[in-house]
């Protein structure tokens, strides 16, 4: 209801246009009761003029009032669906990694659009149903009691019946179109991962087997979709036969009234016209609640998301993170994804500013998670990370990730040309600072050797580029963005040995006067970092220069054993 008080205006504006269509269909039945006694019983000549006058009066009012109408709540309509999409966009945009980790895209996006959808039809089928159909009855009605109080009771004895016969149907609505709704969330998720994993589905030939799973899905949509139909056309079979009988019996009266009654047949012709014109308006207002329950179930699942705390907000008091060296400190930190099942249990390490720091270890044992914490993804169980002195949970969420570049393995490039991906990293850069960043990330080359340049479209999700192009890419948004923090998740990790010599020169130079933690399995990579960390089971076992950790023959030194050993074995094959 929030929505029809900020849009008031708009729908005073449109129910002043139902409450005319209301009038002039009111009008015209009532002018019925003149026409056939003025023109045909009394044969009045002049009353031919004036009552075509009038009826082709209201007709044209009607006509306005009701193209008035139509735009005037169309407009509301969707000013409700996009205030209400910047709403839910604002909010998930509030929300931590953890709710988009436990949330399947389809779903979310299932309510974005289509709660959305469903606000506006809530208000609207409220409005018309009260400024068009109820008034469009009581005037109607008004004009059958002004004609033949009885015949209007014989008339108004359907409604109570009518709305009474559907409200049992109202429950079983609800649970025919929750399952709609997970039906077609499961569609739309299982379609999403086909056409993004299309690579695998082909590769491992899943084709039959999506389709059979797909296929699936869809069927049982459409039975429940034949189910919501099936019960919500229940009342229509019910409205039409009392809607019959309604008319049925006011005709037996009327002519009766009429052949001996003394009654006059205008008054016969009057009541009938707007019994008739009633009909239709009643039937909706009779079946509101079977039309409106979906809908309002369709809300729902938009103010659930609505309704969430935003949790990425700065409480009052915090300040923005003044960086000096940019040195980095994690102090007994406990983490866990899922209750638990601890990822890191009192990891304790120090990254120098300006100086670089790798962390290295077996899969699983929490080095990825210390990036996600450092930008907040997630929220620590205890223990603090400090940047400069700086507890970063008392600082901005935006000037702690403004001080942070990151590349990862897993590229993510927008849809759009290659420009705007790069300028990703600071809106706004001029064409001179993107290609700059792109010669310094080795891209500008490859990038010039497409036909439309830095305005070549990257495909959804870069898939228009080969690995290594999208890494370039990715450095190249560090590069613009300039953060004294970076971030190195695996950067090379998928790439061939000619991507990865470009890259990694790429790298070497924006590590140049940052801070930078780097992830690396591959320990070649990071034989000349600064310091060395050995990430085990959540804690950092042992930490120093490589030839430090070398000579004490511990974790890493068993690492180095296994990693070079095996490629001593690849050579001699």
């Amino acid at each position: 209801m929030t929505d029809g008080r900020r849009h008031w205006k708009g729908y005073a504006i449109s129910f002043v246009f139902m409450g005319i269509m209301a009038g002039t269909t009111s009008g015209l039945a009532y002018l019925m009761g003149d026409v056939v006694n003025r023109i045909f019983v009394q044969q009045n000549s002049a009353a031919v003029w004036i009552l075509s006058g009038a009826v082709l009066a209201l007709s044209i009012t009607k006509g306005f009032a009701t193209y008035g109408q139509a735009v005037s709540l169309s407009r509301v309509g969707n000013r409700i669906v996009a205030d209400n999409q910047k709403r839910v966009l604002n909010r998930l945009l509030t929300q931590d990694v953890a709710y988009f980790s436990g949330s399947h895209t389809a779903e979310i996006m299932l309510r974005f659009s289509n709660g959305a959808q469903a606000a506006r039809n809530v208000l609207n089928l409220l409005i018309t149903s009260i400024g068009r159909d109820f008034l469009s009855v009581i005037g109607l009605t008004a004009v059958m009691i002004a004609q033949d109080p009885f015949m209007a009771l014989i008339g108004l004895l359907v409604m109570p019946i009518a709305v009474g016969g559907v409200r049992s149907l109202i429950r079983k609505v609800q649970k025919i179109f929750q399952r709609e709704f997970h039906s077609a969330v499961q569609i739309m998720t299982e379609s999403l991962e086909a056409f993004q994993g299309i690579r695998t589905v082909k590769s491992f030939t899943m084709e039959d087997n999506m389709r059979t799973k797909i296929y699936g899905r869809i069927d049982g949509l459409e039975k429940a979709s034949n189910r919501m139909i099936r019960a919500q056309s229940q009342s229509g079979p019910l409205m039409e036969a009392l809607g019959g009988v309604a008319v049925g019996l006011v005709i037996m009266y009327a002519g009766w009234g009429v052949l001996h009654g003394g009654r006059t047949p205008g008054e016969f012709f009057s009541v009938i016209t707007a019994l008739l014109l009633s009909y239709e308006p009643a039937k909706r207002l009779a079946r509101l609640n079977i039309d409106i329950t979906p809908q309002l179930l369709g809300a729902r699942m938009l103010f659930e998301i609505l309704d969430r705390k935003a949790v990425e907000v700065d409480p009052p008091g915090v300040t923005d993170l003044k960086l000096a060296g940019g040195s980095i400190e994690f102090k007994d930190v406990h983490f866990g994804y899922r209750e638990g099942e601890p990822v890191l249990r009192g990891l304790s390490f120090v990254a120098e500013g300006g100086r670089t720091t790798a962390l290295v270890g077996p899969s699983g044992g929490g080095k990825s998670t210390v990036m996600s914490l450092l930008e907040r993804f997630y929220e620590l169980e205890s223990g603090s990370i400090c940047v400069d002195g700086q507890d970063i949970t008392q600082v901005t969420y935006r000037s702690l990730r403004n001080a942070i570049g990151f590349v990862s393995q897993d590229v993510f490039l927008f849809s759009g040309t290659i420009r705007d991906n790069i300028a990703a990293g600071r809106p706004g850069a001029t064409d001179e600072e993107i290609i700059a960043a792109a010669r310094a990330a080795h891209a500008h080359d490859f990038i010039s050797g497409f036909a439309d340049g830095y305005g070549s479209q990257v495909g959804e999700q870069g898939t228009q580029l080969s690995g290594g192009q999208r890494q370039r890419i990715a450095i190249a948004r560090a590069f613009l963005k300039d953060a004294p923090i970076l971030l190195l998740d695996e950067a090379t990790a998928a790439l061939d040995s000619e991507s990865e010599a470009e890259v990694q020169r790429a790298l070497r130079q924006l590590q140049m006067n940052r801070t930078t933690i780097v992830i690396a399995h591959r320990l070649q990579t990071v034989v000349n970092a600064d310091r060395i960390c050995v990430v085990d089971q959540g804690r950092v076992s042992e930490s120093g220069r490589h030839d430090e950790l070398i000579a004490r023959r511990g974790r890493y030194f068993n690492f180095h054993q296994l990693q070079f050993a095996g490629q001593e074995q690849r050579l001699s094959a």
